[in-house]
């Protein structure tokens, strides 16, 4: 009897519980599901904003466009913007996964906290900007007579050299990886110092006693450990490189996007904001949406582990 009466209570709350989440349910798919729906059902029209004649159903006509007229020798096709965006995530996403999780390493080892509260704060607070803030704040500094080329000279020992951060292509995509990498890395620094401060300190005082020293501790304890927020830092800083679109945005002038930064995105609102073929820019938007989550399912294949108990 008691069981059935506890197992009655538990229906109960399981009831309630779902009533208070529906709202949320439902608004959450409304705005995220409803948009994801939409765009692949676009994707099979030849549709154009503010157009009053009827959307032409194409099939995949739309998606053949795409890779058929796709070359390298035309800067602005769909095949470069695939390229600048993965050129992007990968000069942007290997240095601040790796350059995070090592800030986070020598931060969680300072003794003083203070120190420890003033640099947390002071790298997760560009994370507070938006994207356009700091974009504005780093093409001051790019400019011909800014700081950026003030600071690389003085390191080279080249007084009076304009590196031509907005102008040179390089540099152009140099200049928006440093901007997303200065933006993002104190975010991602206090998602692995929340990962180390869950490491209980035992294990450390038992592998000190067995007479480990500090890279031992770190290779054999500290980063198998640390896995599943490498992992989720690993998903996020993939996710947020290949969506990037404020940046690229704010940098380009007038006119259509130069090369290096018509990223999926940009290329994606050119396409279907500028040029008004939703069409096509729904079918560059499911080519992402596919892109991202096999990117997605890769990382969490290569990493699959069983789970470390401590």
């Amino acid at each position: 009897m008691a069981n059935k009466k506890y197992r009655g209570i538990e229906r109960k709350q399981a009831r309630w519980g779902f009533l208070f989440v529906l709202p949320s349910m439902l608004f959450f798919s409304l705005f995220n599901f409803y948009p994801i729906i939409n765009a692949f059902y676009t994707s099979f029209f030849d549709k154009r904003a503010l157009s009053k004649l009827a959307p032409k159903f194409v099939g995949l006509g739309n998606y053949e466009r795409l890779f058929r007229l796709s070359t390298a020798a035309n800067p602005l096709s769909f095949y470069n913007s695939l390229r600048a965006t993965l050129v992007f995530t990968l000069g942007t996403f290997i240095p601040l996964l790796v350059l995070s999780l090592i800030l986070a390493v020598f931060i969680s080892n300072l003794s003083n906290n203070r120190a420890k509260k003033f640099l947390q704060i002071s790298y997760y607070a560009p994370a507070v900007l938006s994207s356009v803030v700091a974009a504005t704040i780093w093409m001051i500094i790019f400019d011909p007579r800014g700081l950026g080329n003030q600071w690389v000279n003085g390191l080279l020992h080249t007084p009076g050299v304009d590196r031509r951060w907005l102008v040179d292509p390089v540099m152009e995509q140099v200049s928006t990886m440093i901007i997303y990498f200065w933006k993002y890395i104190g975010y991602f620094v206090i998602l692995f110092i929340t990962g180390l401060a869950s490491i209980p300190p035992t294990i450390y005082e038992a592998a000190i006693i067995d007479g480990a020293n500090k890279n031992q501790t770190f290779w054999r304890i500290t980063l198998p450990l640390l896995k599943p927020t490498v992992v989720l830092v690993s998903v996020m800083a993939m996710l947020q490189c290949l969506k990037t679109f404020s940046t690229q945005y704010m940098i380009y002038t007038n006119g259509a996007p130069r090369a290096p930064i018509n990223v999926i995105t940009f290329n994606i609102y050119v396409t279907g904001i500028q040029q008004q073929y939703l069409g096509r820019a729904s079918a560059m938007s499911v080519v992402l949406f596919i892109m991202m989550m096999l990117l997605t399912l890769l990382q969490f294949k290569t990493t699959k582990s069983e789970n470390v108990d401590y």
